[in-house]
């Protein structure tokens, strides 16, 4: 069971960062399009849970799962997944002397103007901005909302995937004499 948790949330983990780079490179739009495509690669990459649960049920458990064994294979898997994620995510930041944010909030900042937004608006959106860029840079901030950007999407596939992976019919030979 760890080994399947092991394999497929590192190949989750590496899918999810390699997609979300990918689309930083080409599409370079901090938000609209991009954050659904985002969130796309996420549900594409996290499939593998379905893959693993299925996996682990049909080659450990002879086929007979229960929901709780499969979400705790699938948030397994999720978790993995996460954490990967955030680390090398952390490794890209230090590879790029953390300019991320900056960069996000200049382009955040710049759709303001293009967007009209003047006077006590826009120095409300600095002020908002700056905060951001400041709690940002605090590990102990960071770490955690990274972590939060993925985490729930496995969290819902994992329980999906229980759902339609546990095998109520094939109950093991003991449970049957006292179901009867």
């Amino acid at each position: 069971m760890i080994r399947i948790i092991l394999t497929y949330g590192l190949i989750s983990g590496l899918v999810i960062i390699l997609g979300i780079m990918f689309t930083m490179f080409t599409v370079g739009d901090h938000g609209g399009a991009s954050l659904w495509l985002g969130y796309l690669i996420m549900l594409v990459a996290l499939s593998s849970i379905l893959v693993g649960v299925r996996q682990h049920r049909d080659q450990a458990l002879g086929g007979v799962i229960r929901f709780r064994t499969a979400l705790m294979v699938g948030l397994g898997i999720a978790l993995v997944a996460s954490v990967a994620y955030v680390l090398i995510w952390e490794v890209y930041l230090a590879a790029t002397h953390y300019s991320f944010m900056d960069k996000y909030v200049a382009s955040m900042l710049s759709a303001k103007r293009a967007a009209g937004v003047t006077g006590a608006a826009y120095a409300k959106a600095v002020a908002e901005a700056e905060t951001m860029r400041r709690q940002y840079a605090n590990p102990l901030h960071r770490l955690p909302e990274t972590f939060l950007e993925i985490f729930p999407v496995g969290l819902v596939i994992a329980l999906v995937s229980a759902a339609l992976l546990r095998n109520p019919r094939f109950l093991p030979a003991r449970i049957r004499m006292v179901a009867a």
